[in-house]
C-alpha cells in the first residue's frame, strides 16, 4: 500500500508525464508546420511513449490500493527558434524528468517502500535511454546544420514508431 506522500508524488509525476506527452505533441505540430514530417513523426512517437509512461504509473497506483487524482496540465510551448532549439529544449526537459524520477526513487527508499522502489527502477533505466536518444538527435542536428543534411535526418527520424515494451 502506498503512503499518502508517495501517492501524491506519483500523482504529480503522472501529471508531468501527461504534460510531457502534450509537449511532444505540440512539437510534432511545430515540425509539421516547418515541413519536416520525419521530425513530426518522431515527436508523435515520443508523445505515445510518454502516454505509455503515464498509464504505467496510473495502473501502478491502483494496483497498490491508491487513488489516481488527475491534475490540470499546463499549456506547452508551441514555438521554437529552430529545429535544434526545439530538440535542445526537449533534452533539457528530459533531464528534468530524470531529476523527478530520481526523487521518486529516493522517496520510495526513504519510506522503505520496496515495491515502489523496484517499480521506479524501470523509469530510472528508461530515462538513461531518453537522454541518450535526445542527445543523439541534438548532436546530429549540430553536425548537419540547416542545410540538406536536415532533410536526410528528417527522413531517418521519420522511420521511428512507438512499440510498447512486450512485458507490459
Amino acid at each position: 500500500m502506498l503512503s499518502e506522500k508517495m501517492e501524491q508524488a506519483i500523482n504529480e509525476q503522472i501529471k508531468w508525464e501527461f504534460y510531457s506527452a502534450y509537449l511532444y505533441l505540440s512539437m510534432s505540430a511545430y515540425f509539421q508546420d516547418l515541413g519536416l514530417p520525419g521530425f513530426a513523426q518522431w515527436m508523435e512517437a515520443q508523445y505515445q511513449e510518454e502516454v505509455f509512461h503515464a498509464m504505467k504509473m496510473f495502473r501502478y497506483v491502483g494496483e497498490q490500493g491508491g487513488r489516481v487524482r488527475l491534475q490540470s496540465i499546463d499549456q506547452p510551448d508551441h514555438e521554437w527558434a529552430s529545429p535544434l532549439a526545439c530538440m535542445e529544449f526537449s533534452l533539457n526537459h528530459e533531464r528534468e524528468v530524470t531529476r523527478r524520477i530520481n526523487e521518486l526513487a529516493s522517496l520510495a527508499q526513504d519510506e522503505r517502500d520496496h515495491a515502489t522502489f523496484i517499480f521506479m527502477q524501470w523509469f530510472v533505466s528508461e530515462q538513461v535511454e531518453e537522454e541518450d536518444t535526445f542527445g543523439d538527435v541534438v548532436g546530429k542536428l549540430k553536425l548537419v546544420g540547416d542545410g540538406g543534411g536536415l532533410f536526410m535526418l528528417d527522413r531517418d527520424l521519420g522511420a521511428r514508431v512507438f512499440t510498447p515494451p512486450t512485458n507490459e
